[in-house]
Protein backbone atom coordinates (compact mmCIF):
# COMPACT_ATOMS: atom_id res chain seq x y z
CA UNK A 1 0.00 0.00 0.00
CA UNK A 2 2.86 2.38 0.84
CA UNK A 3 4.42 1.80 -2.60
CA UNK A 4 1.14 2.53 -4.38
CA UNK A 5 0.68 5.73 -2.39
CA UNK A 6 4.17 6.87 -3.25
CA UNK A 7 3.54 6.15 -6.93
CA UNK A 8 0.41 8.28 -6.79
CA UNK A 9 2.33 11.04 -5.01
CA UNK A 10 5.28 11.06 -7.42
CA UNK A 11 3.96 9.65 -10.73
CA UNK A 12 6.41 11.53 -13.00
CA UNK A 13 9.44 10.49 -10.99
CA UNK A 14 8.32 6.87 -11.00
CA UNK A 15 7.68 6.91 -14.76
CA UNK A 16 11.09 8.49 -15.33
CA UNK A 17 12.87 5.85 -13.21
CA UNK A 18 10.92 3.05 -14.85
CA UNK A 19 11.79 4.43 -18.29
CA UNK A 20 15.49 4.52 -17.43
CA UNK A 21 15.34 0.94 -16.13
CA UNK A 22 13.53 -0.27 -19.24
CA UNK A 23 15.97 1.51 -21.55
CA UNK A 24 18.91 0.08 -19.58
CA UNK A 25 17.44 -3.43 -19.82
CA UNK A 26 16.82 -3.03 -23.57
CA UNK A 27 20.40 -1.85 -24.10
CA UNK A 28 21.62 -4.96 -22.28
CA UNK A 29 20.31 -7.22 -25.03
CA UNK A 30 23.39 -8.49 -26.94
CA UNK A 31 23.29 -7.87 -30.68
CA UNK A 32 26.88 -8.76 -31.54
CA UNK A 33 26.59 -11.02 -34.59
CA UNK A 34 30.30 -11.82 -34.96
CA UNK A 35 30.21 -15.59 -35.38
CA UNK A 36 33.12 -17.89 -34.51
CA UNK A 37 35.46 -18.14 -37.48
CA UNK A 38 35.21 -21.22 -39.66
CA UNK A 39 37.95 -23.84 -39.60
CA UNK A 40 41.00 -23.46 -41.84
CA UNK A 41 42.95 -26.39 -43.27
CA UNK A 42 46.31 -24.61 -43.09
CA UNK A 43 48.67 -24.81 -40.12
CA UNK A 44 50.43 -21.86 -38.46
CA UNK A 45 54.22 -21.92 -38.64
CA UNK A 46 55.95 -23.32 -35.55
CA UNK A 47 59.69 -23.33 -34.84
CA UNK A 48 59.51 -26.33 -32.49
CA UNK A 49 63.10 -25.64 -31.43
CA UNK A 50 62.90 -25.05 -27.69
CA UNK A 51 66.03 -27.11 -27.11
CA UNK A 52 67.94 -24.94 -29.60
CA UNK A 53 66.90 -21.70 -27.89
CA UNK A 54 68.05 -23.04 -24.53
CA UNK A 55 71.35 -24.24 -26.00
CA UNK A 56 71.96 -20.76 -27.48
CA UNK A 57 71.43 -19.19 -24.06
CA UNK A 58 73.93 -21.65 -22.55
CA UNK A 59 76.34 -20.86 -25.38
CA UNK A 60 76.07 -17.15 -24.58
CA UNK A 61 76.76 -17.82 -20.87
CA UNK A 62 79.74 -20.02 -21.70
CA UNK A 63 81.19 -17.42 -24.07
CA UNK A 64 80.62 -14.70 -21.49
CA UNK A 65 82.56 -16.63 -18.86
CA UNK A 66 85.43 -17.34 -21.29
CA UNK A 67 85.72 -13.76 -22.52
CA UNK A 68 86.28 -12.40 -26.01
CA UNK A 69 89.99 -13.18 -26.14
CA UNK A 70 89.26 -16.92 -26.07
CA UNK A 71 86.40 -16.93 -28.59
CA UNK A 72 87.28 -14.18 -31.07
CA UNK A 73 88.88 -16.68 -33.47
CA UNK A 74 85.64 -18.71 -33.45
CA UNK A 75 83.54 -15.59 -34.10
CA UNK A 76 85.78 -14.44 -36.92
CA UNK A 77 85.78 -17.93 -38.47
CA UNK A 78 81.97 -18.31 -38.28
CA UNK A 79 81.37 -14.92 -39.89
CA UNK A 80 83.88 -15.66 -42.67
CA UNK A 81 82.35 -19.08 -43.38
CA UNK A 82 78.85 -17.55 -43.44
CA UNK A 83 79.92 -14.79 -45.84
CA UNK A 84 81.46 -17.38 -48.20
CA UNK A 85 78.25 -19.46 -48.07
CA UNK A 86 76.16 -16.36 -48.76
CA UNK A 87 78.37 -15.50 -51.73
CA UNK A 88 77.90 -19.01 -53.15
CA UNK A 89 74.12 -18.73 -52.79
CA UNK A 90 74.10 -15.34 -54.51
CA UNK A 91 75.68 -16.77 -57.67
CA UNK A 92 73.24 -19.67 -57.99
CA UNK A 93 69.49 -20.24 -58.40
CA UNK A 94 68.21 -22.43 -55.59
CA UNK A 95 64.95 -23.99 -54.48
CA UNK A 96 63.66 -22.97 -51.04
CA UNK A 97 64.44 -26.48 -49.74
CA UNK A 98 68.13 -26.32 -50.68
CA UNK A 99 70.48 -27.48 -47.89
CA UNK A 100 72.55 -24.30 -48.22
CA UNK A 101 69.66 -22.35 -46.71
CA UNK A 102 69.56 -24.77 -43.77
CA UNK A 103 73.29 -24.28 -43.25
CA UNK A 104 72.81 -20.51 -43.46
CA UNK A 105 70.06 -20.62 -40.83
CA UNK A 106 72.25 -22.67 -38.49
CA UNK A 107 75.10 -20.19 -38.93
CA UNK A 108 72.79 -17.27 -38.04
CA UNK A 109 71.96 -18.82 -34.70
CA UNK A 110 75.49 -20.10 -33.97
CA UNK A 111 77.05 -16.66 -34.38
CA UNK A 112 74.47 -14.58 -32.52
CA UNK A 113 75.21 -15.69 -28.89
CA UNK A 114 78.90 -14.82 -29.34
CA UNK A 115 78.56 -11.24 -30.65
CA UNK A 116 77.49 -9.62 -27.33
CA UNK A 117 80.72 -10.97 -25.82
CA UNK A 118 82.86 -9.79 -28.76
CA UNK A 119 80.85 -6.72 -29.67
CA UNK A 120 83.61 -5.32 -31.90
CA UNK A 121 82.24 -7.78 -34.47
CA UNK A 122 78.76 -6.25 -34.33
CA UNK A 123 79.31 -3.98 -37.41
CA UNK A 124 80.42 -7.07 -39.36
CA UNK A 125 77.33 -8.95 -38.24
CA UNK A 126 75.09 -6.02 -39.27
CA UNK A 127 76.64 -6.15 -42.74
CA UNK A 128 76.08 -9.92 -42.85
CA UNK A 129 72.48 -9.42 -41.65
CA UNK A 130 71.73 -6.90 -44.43
CA UNK A 131 73.47 -8.92 -47.14
CA UNK A 132 71.65 -12.11 -46.12
CA UNK A 133 68.28 -10.40 -46.41
CA UNK A 134 69.17 -9.00 -49.84
CA UNK A 135 70.46 -12.33 -51.21
CA UNK A 136 67.56 -14.39 -49.87
CA UNK A 137 64.97 -11.97 -51.24
CA UNK A 138 66.68 -12.07 -54.64
CA UNK A 139 66.50 -15.88 -54.56
CA UNK A 140 62.78 -15.75 -53.72
CA UNK A 141 61.94 -13.85 -56.91
CA UNK A 142 61.53 -17.21 -58.69
CA UNK A 143 59.73 -18.99 -55.85
CA UNK A 144 56.01 -19.64 -55.62
CA UNK A 145 55.19 -17.29 -52.76
CA UNK A 146 51.87 -19.00 -52.03
CA UNK A 147 53.58 -22.35 -51.36
CA UNK A 148 54.18 -23.37 -47.76
CA UNK A 149 57.73 -24.44 -48.60
CA UNK A 150 58.69 -20.98 -49.90
CA UNK A 151 56.92 -19.15 -47.09
CA UNK A 152 58.60 -21.29 -44.45
CA UNK A 153 62.06 -20.86 -45.97
CA UNK A 154 61.72 -17.08 -46.19
CA UNK A 155 60.34 -16.80 -42.69
CA UNK A 156 63.01 -19.01 -41.16
CA UNK A 157 65.80 -17.04 -42.84
CA UNK A 158 64.49 -13.46 -42.69
CA UNK A 159 62.61 -13.60 -39.42
CA UNK A 160 65.25 -15.88 -37.92
CA UNK A 161 67.84 -13.31 -38.97
CA UNK A 162 65.73 -10.62 -37.25
CA UNK A 163 65.45 -12.71 -34.05
CA UNK A 164 69.23 -13.12 -33.96
CA UNK A 165 70.21 -9.49 -34.43
CA UNK A 166 67.60 -8.23 -31.98
CA UNK A 167 68.74 -10.64 -29.28
CA UNK A 168 72.26 -9.31 -29.85
CA UNK A 169 71.02 -5.72 -29.58
CA UNK A 170 69.23 -6.37 -26.30
CA UNK A 171 72.40 -7.79 -24.71
CA UNK A 172 74.66 -4.93 -25.85
CA UNK A 173 75.12 -1.61 -24.04
CA UNK A 174 72.70 0.96 -25.52
CA UNK A 175 75.56 3.05 -26.92
CA UNK A 176 76.70 0.06 -29.00
CA UNK A 177 73.33 -0.51 -30.67
CA UNK A 178 72.87 0.71 -34.25
CA UNK A 179 69.47 2.42 -34.18
CA UNK A 180 69.43 2.62 -38.00
CA UNK A 181 70.33 -0.36 -40.18
CA UNK A 182 70.36 0.34 -43.90
CA UNK A 183 69.42 -2.23 -46.49
CA UNK A 184 69.24 -2.00 -50.28
CA UNK A 185 69.58 1.47 -51.78
CA UNK A 186 67.04 0.64 -54.49
CA UNK A 187 67.39 3.26 -57.27
CA UNK A 188 64.36 5.48 -57.90
CA UNK A 189 63.83 8.70 -59.89
CA UNK A 190 60.72 9.68 -57.90
CA UNK A 191 60.75 12.84 -55.73
CA UNK A 192 62.72 12.27 -52.53
CA UNK A 193 63.66 13.75 -49.18
CA UNK A 194 66.08 13.00 -46.37
CA UNK A 195 64.26 11.51 -43.37
CA UNK A 196 66.10 10.39 -40.22
CA UNK A 197 69.31 9.82 -42.18
CA UNK A 198 67.72 7.93 -45.08
CA UNK A 199 66.76 9.11 -48.57
CA UNK A 200 63.03 8.34 -48.82
CA UNK A 201 61.21 8.38 -52.19
CA UNK A 202 57.62 9.05 -53.14
CA UNK A 203 55.85 5.70 -53.30
CA UNK A 204 57.92 4.14 -50.52
CA UNK A 205 56.01 2.05 -48.00
CA UNK A 206 56.51 2.58 -44.27
CA UNK A 207 55.93 -0.50 -42.13
CA UNK A 208 55.77 0.20 -38.40
CA UNK A 209 54.72 -1.10 -35.02
CA UNK A 210 52.35 0.75 -32.70
CA UNK A 211 52.52 0.69 -28.93
CA UNK A 212 48.98 -0.50 -28.13
CA UNK A 213 48.19 -4.09 -27.06
CA UNK A 214 46.07 -4.50 -30.20
CA UNK A 215 49.14 -3.56 -32.29
CA UNK A 216 50.91 -6.57 -30.83
CA UNK A 217 47.85 -8.70 -31.60
CA UNK A 218 47.96 -7.61 -35.26
CA UNK A 219 51.68 -8.37 -35.45
CA UNK A 220 51.48 -11.77 -33.75
CA UNK A 221 48.01 -12.95 -34.83
CA UNK A 222 49.22 -14.48 -38.06
CA UNK A 223 50.42 -17.85 -39.36
CA UNK A 224 53.88 -16.22 -39.45
CA UNK A 225 54.05 -14.04 -36.31
CA UNK A 226 55.98 -10.83 -36.90
CA UNK A 227 56.87 -7.46 -35.41
CA UNK A 228 54.86 -4.99 -37.50
CA UNK A 229 51.28 -3.80 -37.25
CA UNK A 230 50.87 -0.81 -39.55
CA UNK A 231 51.40 0.24 -43.18
CA UNK A 232 51.61 3.76 -44.61
CA UNK A 233 52.37 5.17 -48.05
CA UNK A 234 54.73 8.13 -48.65
CA UNK A 235 53.96 10.92 -51.11
CA UNK A 236 56.50 13.66 -51.85
CA UNK A 237 55.39 16.62 -53.95
CA UNK A 238 57.56 17.14 -57.05
CA UNK A 239 57.63 20.95 -56.72
CA UNK A 240 57.29 21.76 -53.03
CA UNK A 241 58.90 18.56 -51.67
CA UNK A 242 56.09 18.45 -49.11
CA UNK A 243 55.97 15.02 -47.46
CA UNK A 244 52.53 13.46 -46.96
CA UNK A 245 51.87 10.15 -45.25
CA UNK A 246 48.70 8.33 -46.33
CA UNK A 247 47.51 5.76 -43.81
CA UNK A 248 44.36 4.22 -42.38
CA UNK A 249 43.61 4.43 -38.66
CA UNK A 250 41.08 2.36 -36.75
CA UNK A 251 39.73 5.56 -35.18
CA UNK A 252 39.24 7.65 -38.33
CA UNK A 253 39.82 5.66 -41.51
CA UNK A 254 42.14 6.87 -44.27
CA UNK A 255 43.97 10.09 -43.43
CA UNK A 256 46.75 12.28 -44.75
CA UNK A 257 49.36 13.12 -42.12
CA UNK A 258 52.45 15.28 -42.09
CA UNK A 259 55.77 13.57 -41.37
CA UNK A 260 55.78 15.14 -37.90
CA UNK A 261 52.29 13.81 -37.15
CA UNK A 262 53.28 10.36 -38.36
CA UNK A 263 56.40 10.23 -36.20
CA UNK A 264 54.59 11.65 -33.15
CA UNK A 265 52.10 8.77 -33.26
CA UNK A 266 53.82 6.20 -31.06
CA UNK A 267 56.06 3.85 -33.06
CA UNK A 268 58.22 1.08 -31.64
CA UNK A 269 60.00 0.49 -34.95
CA UNK A 270 59.82 1.60 -38.60
CA UNK A 271 60.95 -0.17 -41.79
CA UNK A 272 61.11 1.33 -45.29
CA UNK A 273 60.19 -0.82 -48.30
CA UNK A 274 60.58 0.17 -51.96
CA UNK A 275 59.38 -1.48 -55.15
CA UNK A 276 62.26 -3.14 -57.00
CA UNK A 277 63.37 -0.96 -59.88
CA UNK A 278 63.70 -3.97 -62.22
CA UNK A 279 59.92 -4.51 -62.05
CA UNK A 280 59.13 -1.06 -63.43
CA UNK A 281 62.04 -0.28 -65.75
CA UNK A 282 59.56 0.85 -68.43
CA UNK A 283 57.71 3.14 -65.99
CA UNK A 284 60.11 4.15 -63.23
CA UNK A 285 57.77 6.88 -61.92
CA UNK A 286 55.00 4.33 -61.17
CA UNK A 287 55.50 4.44 -57.36
CA UNK A 288 55.03 8.21 -57.38
CA UNK A 289 51.88 7.90 -59.51
CA UNK A 290 50.52 5.30 -57.07
CA UNK A 291 51.21 7.61 -54.12
CA UNK A 292 49.64 10.54 -55.98
CA UNK A 293 46.50 8.51 -56.68
CA UNK A 294 46.25 7.46 -53.04
CA UNK A 295 46.69 11.04 -51.86
CA UNK A 296 43.97 12.34 -54.19
CA UNK A 297 41.55 9.59 -53.12
CA UNK A 298 42.14 10.33 -49.44
CA UNK A 299 41.56 14.06 -49.96
CA UNK A 300 38.43 13.88 -52.07
CA UNK A 301 36.37 11.42 -50.00
CA UNK A 302 36.07 9.76 -46.62
CA UNK A 303 37.30 6.16 -46.68
CA UNK A 304 36.26 4.30 -43.51
CA UNK A 305 38.45 1.72 -41.80
CA UNK A 306 37.90 -1.86 -42.98
CA UNK A 307 37.50 -4.01 -39.86
CA UNK A 308 36.57 -7.02 -42.03
CA UNK A 309 40.05 -6.99 -43.70
CA UNK A 310 38.44 -7.61 -47.08
CA UNK A 311 41.13 -7.05 -49.73
CA UNK A 312 38.70 -7.55 -52.61
CA UNK A 313 37.04 -4.13 -52.30
CA UNK A 314 38.44 -0.69 -51.52
CA UNK A 315 35.39 1.30 -50.38
CA UNK A 316 36.69 0.69 -46.86
CA UNK A 317 40.41 0.19 -46.25
CA UNK A 318 42.56 -1.12 -43.42
CA UNK A 319 46.17 0.03 -43.36
CA UNK A 320 47.62 -2.52 -45.80
CA UNK A 321 44.95 -1.72 -48.39
CA UNK A 322 46.14 1.89 -48.60
CA UNK A 323 49.35 0.68 -50.24
CA UNK A 324 47.93 -2.34 -52.10
CA UNK A 325 44.97 -0.44 -53.62
CA UNK A 326 47.25 2.34 -54.88
CA UNK A 327 49.72 -0.02 -56.51
CA UNK A 328 46.96 -2.26 -57.83
CA UNK A 329 45.62 0.74 -59.77
CA UNK A 330 48.87 0.65 -61.78
CA UNK A 331 49.09 -3.11 -62.28
CA UNK A 332 51.26 -4.10 -59.30
CA UNK A 333 49.82 -6.69 -56.92
CA UNK A 334 51.53 -6.44 -53.55
CA UNK A 335 51.51 -9.36 -51.10
CA UNK A 336 51.82 -11.93 -53.89
CA UNK A 337 52.11 -14.37 -51.03
CA UNK A 338 48.86 -13.67 -49.20
CA UNK A 339 48.79 -13.71 -45.41
CA UNK A 340 46.84 -16.50 -43.76
CA UNK A 341 45.40 -16.75 -40.25
CA UNK A 342 44.66 -20.39 -39.50
CA UNK A 343 44.67 -20.75 -35.72
CA UNK A 344 41.08 -21.26 -34.53
CA UNK A 345 41.62 -19.25 -31.37
CA UNK A 346 43.22 -16.31 -33.17
CA UNK A 347 40.50 -16.30 -35.81
CA UNK A 348 37.78 -16.26 -33.13
CA UNK A 349 39.41 -13.39 -31.28
CA UNK A 350 39.88 -11.35 -34.46
CA UNK A 351 36.29 -12.14 -35.46
CA UNK A 352 35.21 -10.62 -32.13
CA UNK A 353 36.72 -7.33 -33.38
CA UNK A 354 34.91 -7.57 -36.73
CA UNK A 355 37.39 -9.45 -38.93
CA UNK A 356 35.71 -11.73 -41.49
CA UNK A 357 38.51 -12.43 -43.98
CA UNK A 358 41.47 -14.52 -42.86
CA UNK A 359 43.36 -14.70 -46.16
CA UNK A 360 44.46 -11.13 -46.36
CA UNK A 361 47.44 -8.71 -46.23
CA UNK A 362 49.21 -8.58 -42.88
CA UNK A 363 51.71 -5.70 -42.42
CA UNK A 364 54.55 -7.98 -41.24
CA UNK A 365 54.32 -10.21 -44.31
CA UNK A 366 55.04 -7.47 -46.86
CA UNK A 367 58.75 -7.69 -46.00
CA UNK A 368 58.79 -11.20 -47.53
CA UNK A 369 57.31 -10.05 -50.86
CA UNK A 370 60.05 -10.49 -53.53
CA UNK A 371 58.76 -7.38 -55.31
CA UNK A 372 60.02 -5.02 -52.60
CA UNK A 373 63.44 -4.26 -51.17
CA UNK A 374 64.13 -3.37 -47.56
CA UNK A 375 65.73 0.08 -47.68
CA UNK A 376 66.20 0.71 -43.96
CA UNK A 377 64.92 -0.06 -40.48
CA UNK A 378 64.97 1.96 -37.26
CA UNK A 379 64.94 0.34 -33.80
CA UNK A 380 65.74 2.07 -30.51
CA UNK A 381 66.90 -0.18 -27.61
CA UNK A 382 64.10 0.87 -25.24
CA UNK A 383 61.31 0.49 -27.80
CA UNK A 384 62.78 -2.79 -29.05
CA UNK A 385 62.54 -4.23 -25.54
CA UNK A 386 58.95 -2.97 -25.20
CA UNK A 387 58.14 -4.65 -28.52
CA UNK A 388 59.46 -7.96 -27.17
CA UNK A 389 57.57 -7.62 -23.89
CA UNK A 390 54.30 -6.91 -25.74
CA UNK A 391 54.91 -9.84 -28.09
CA UNK A 392 55.60 -12.28 -25.25
CA UNK A 393 52.36 -11.33 -23.46
CA UNK A 394 50.40 -11.58 -26.71
CA UNK A 395 51.85 -15.00 -27.58
CA UNK A 396 50.79 -16.32 -24.17
CA UNK A 397 47.32 -14.81 -24.50
CA UNK A 398 46.92 -16.37 -27.96
CA UNK A 399 47.82 -19.77 -26.52
CA UNK A 400 44.89 -19.21 -24.18
CA UNK A 401 42.71 -18.39 -27.20
CA UNK A 402 43.68 -21.71 -28.78
CA UNK A 403 42.62 -23.51 -25.61
CA UNK A 404 39.09 -22.12 -26.05
CA UNK A 405 39.03 -18.84 -24.11
CA UNK A 406 36.75 -16.24 -25.71
CA UNK A 407 37.03 -12.45 -25.52
CA UNK A 408 34.47 -10.97 -23.20
CA UNK A 409 33.48 -7.76 -21.41
CA UNK A 410 31.59 -6.66 -18.29
CA UNK A 411 27.97 -7.18 -19.31
CA UNK A 412 26.65 -4.28 -17.23
CA UNK A 413 28.76 -1.82 -19.28
CA UNK A 414 26.97 -2.65 -22.55
CA UNK A 415 24.30 0.09 -22.21
CA UNK A 416 27.04 2.67 -21.59
CA UNK A 417 28.99 1.31 -24.57
CA UNK A 418 25.92 1.64 -26.78
CA UNK A 419 25.28 5.21 -25.66
CA UNK A 420 28.93 5.98 -26.49
CA UNK A 421 28.41 4.34 -29.87
CA UNK A 422 25.37 6.50 -30.63
CA UNK A 423 27.34 9.56 -29.55
CA UNK A 424 30.22 8.46 -31.82
CA UNK A 425 27.90 8.02 -34.81
CA UNK A 426 26.66 11.60 -34.37
CA UNK A 427 30.25 12.87 -34.20
CA UNK A 428 31.18 10.81 -37.28
CA UNK A 429 28.33 12.47 -39.23
CA UNK A 430 30.11 15.80 -38.74
CA UNK A 431 33.55 14.45 -39.57
CA UNK A 432 34.74 14.02 -35.98
CA UNK A 433 36.08 11.03 -34.05
CA UNK A 434 34.09 9.40 -31.28
CA UNK A 435 35.08 7.13 -28.38
CA UNK A 436 33.89 4.09 -30.39
CA UNK A 437 35.57 3.87 -33.81
CA UNK A 438 33.42 4.09 -36.93
CA UNK A 439 32.51 0.59 -38.09
CA UNK A 440 33.15 -0.98 -34.68
CA UNK A 441 30.25 -2.23 -32.56
CA UNK A 442 29.81 -1.32 -28.90
CA UNK A 443 30.40 -4.98 -27.99
CA UNK A 444 33.66 -5.08 -29.94
CA UNK A 445 34.81 -1.83 -28.35
CA UNK A 446 34.16 -3.23 -24.87
CA UNK A 447 36.01 -6.43 -25.74
CA UNK A 448 38.91 -4.30 -26.94
CA UNK A 449 39.00 -2.46 -23.61
CA UNK A 450 38.92 -5.72 -21.65
CA UNK A 451 41.61 -7.29 -23.86
CA UNK A 452 43.90 -4.26 -23.47
CA UNK A 453 43.43 -4.13 -19.70
CA UNK A 454 44.24 -7.85 -19.38
CA UNK A 455 47.31 -7.43 -21.58
CA UNK A 456 48.52 -4.47 -19.50
CA UNK A 457 48.03 -6.37 -16.22
CA UNK A 458 50.07 -9.35 -17.43
CA UNK A 459 52.72 -7.07 -18.91
CA UNK A 460 53.08 -5.12 -15.65
CA UNK A 461 53.81 -8.37 -13.83
CA UNK A 462 56.11 -9.51 -16.64
CA UNK A 463 58.21 -6.34 -16.40
CA UNK A 464 58.73 -7.06 -12.68
CA UNK A 465 59.69 -10.69 -13.34
CA UNK A 466 62.01 -9.71 -16.21
CA UNK A 467 63.76 -7.16 -13.98
CA UNK A 468 64.22 -9.86 -11.34
CA UNK A 469 65.66 -12.20 -14.01
CA UNK A 470 68.19 -9.56 -15.03
CA UNK A 471 69.27 -8.92 -11.44
CA UNK A 472 69.67 -12.64 -10.75
CA UNK A 473 71.25 -13.70 -14.07
CA UNK A 474 73.11 -10.54 -15.07
CA UNK A 475 71.57 -10.24 -18.54
CA UNK A 476 68.20 -9.38 -20.10
CA UNK A 477 65.93 -12.39 -20.62
CA UNK A 478 66.02 -13.50 -24.29
CA UNK A 479 62.67 -13.84 -26.00
CA UNK A 480 62.07 -17.51 -25.15
CA UNK A 481 62.67 -16.67 -21.48
CA UNK A 482 60.30 -13.69 -21.77
CA UNK A 483 57.59 -16.06 -23.01
CA UNK A 484 58.18 -18.37 -20.03
CA UNK A 485 58.04 -15.39 -17.67
CA UNK A 486 54.88 -14.15 -19.41
CA UNK A 487 53.26 -17.53 -18.72
CA UNK A 488 54.18 -17.13 -15.07
CA UNK A 489 52.86 -13.56 -15.06
CA UNK A 490 49.62 -14.74 -16.68
CA UNK A 491 49.12 -17.44 -14.06
CA UNK A 492 49.88 -15.10 -11.16
CA UNK A 493 47.56 -12.42 -12.58
CA UNK A 494 44.71 -14.94 -12.84
CA UNK A 495 45.19 -16.36 -9.33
Amino acid sequence: MRIKSKIKKYPKTFILILSFVLIYLLLLIPLDNNQPATEENKTPFSWNRDSLWKSLELKFLSANSEGCDKINYTVDSLITISEILLSEISTDTLDPSDEKFIALENNIFNIAPLIPVCNQYFPDYIEFYSNLRKVVKEQSVKWDMNSTEAKNALYRLLYGNRIAIEEIMLQLPDNRVATLIKGVDEPSPTPSAEILGVRIHSGDILVSRGGAPTSALIARGNDYPGNFSHIALVHIDEKTKLISIIESHIERGVTVSSLEEYLNDKKLRIMVLRLRSGLISDNSMLPHFAAEYSLEEAKKKHIPYDFEMNINEYEKQFCSEVASSAYNKFGITLWIGLSTISSKGTRNWLAAFGVKYFETQEPSDLEYDPQVSVVAEWRAPETLYKDHLDNAVTDVMLEEADSGKVLNYDWYLLPIGRIMKIYSVILNMFGNEGPVPEGMSAEAALKNVDYSETHDQIKSKLVFLADQFKVQKGYKPPYWELVNLAKQAHDETND
